[in-house]
């Protein structure tokens, strides 16, 4: 009897043990969870489609939430942790994360998740349906991938590697190129991933060197209603593409824009292109861009073709997604995604 009851705590463990663990030789895998948690993708999917019908720009900090998670240590969710005794200042403190968020939604969907499929399902797959999954959406469909999973959750989150790995909106067109080829990405992908611009927002200390620029790096006008949205209280929070901007402010500072202004905001499209050849984009590592020859050669590329940005955003998602955690670290699955739980619990 005593050795039934061995063996059958054996099994047991190794059964979770096979829950838990990540794809085979930790590569990724397109259906990943369809005899693990079945419809998985599906939950994601209604999830992040609800939640976009009451507030799209959650989808725009999806997105932005894949990236920064990803340059990381590595798609792990490690941006998502709070502040623990083990990781007293997290990733998600540090001041190149400033005004990250849908952290609620993610919540959400995990405990939906884990409803469903408990202990089976990483935070770090989650995001990264999410983020594509949001990108589809706003794109209209125009933007999609499969994506394949496998992915543990880490366990560490640093705020100062944050800082050191992400790149700053300050960055001059080199730091920026030295800052993507040490996660492998050239300068078109660079340039291809800056695309994201076209939705979100950015705070006034992100761009403070760009309300004083000369004419030829930033449209006179354009600066003119920056400072006038950073006046309206302390730091606040200023949308990447003037085309999401109110119609009063346009009308007002940018005349001439206004037939551009659209009600539906948060459009994932190529307008990040036709903004900065305009000199419209808020960020100084966005207009860098075009200090540099292959790098303006992109931005006129995609300017011209929205179509093929489109598939190459999503080449670079999916490219992005594959980021692995550095060699060695441990990982686990979550059952809450803002707490570093037991690898498999």
């Amino acid at each position: 009897m005593r050795l039934a009851v061995v063996l059958l705590c054996a099994l047991v463990a190794v059964q979770v043990a096979l829950l838990a663990a990540p794809a085979e030789g930790g590569e990724l895998v397109v259906g990943y969870y369809d005899n693990k948690c079945r419809g998985v993708e599906n939950v994601v999917k209604w999830h992040v489609r609800r939640a976009l019908k009451t507030n799209r720009r959650a989808g725009a900090a999806l997105v932005r939430l894949l990236f920064h998670d990803c340059f990381v240590r590595g798609c792990d969710a490690s941006v998502l942790l709070d502040a623990s005794p083990q990781n007293p200042n997290p990733e998600k403190d540090a001041p190149v994360n400033i005004g990250l968020a849908a952290f609620d939604l993610l919540e959400e969907i995990k405990a939906a998740v884990e409803h469903r499929c408990p202990g089976v399902v990483s935070c770090s797959d989650i995001l990264i349906y999410a983020a594509r999954d949001a990108a589809s959406a706003l794109s209209n469909g125009n933007i999609h991938f499969d994506v394949p999973a496998g992915r543990l959750d880490g366990l560490v989150s640093s705020a100062a590697e944050a800082q050191a790995e992400l790149p700053d909106s300050t960055f001059t067109v080199q730091q920026l190129i030295d800052n993507f080829a040490r996660k492998d990405f050239d300068v078109e992908e660079l340039v291809i991933l800056s695309g994201a611009h076209s939705i979100g927002v950015g705070h006034c200390s992100s761009f403070t060197g760009r309300l004083t620029a000369p004419p030829e790096q930033i449209n006179p006008a354009y600066r003119n209603l920056l400072n006038h949205k950073c006046h309206q209280g302390a730091n606040p929070a200023v949308v990447n593409n003037v085309r999401d901007e109110d119609y009063e402010t346009v009308a007002r500072f940018m005349p001439g824009f206004t037939s551009r202004v659209r009600k539906i905001s948060d459009v994932l499209d190529n307008t990040f292109y036709h903004n900065n050849l305009a000199r419209i984009v808020s960020f100084n590592s966005d207009w860098q861009l075009m200090t540099h020859t292959e790098a303006r050669g992109h931005v006129h590329e995609y300017a011209d073709n929205a179509t093929l940005w489109d598939g190459d955003f999503a080449e670079s998602l999916l490219k992005l997604s594959k980021l692995s955690m550095p060699a060695g670290s441990k990982g686990g699955i979550r059952k809450k995604c803002s707490i570093a739980s037991h690898p498999l619990h």
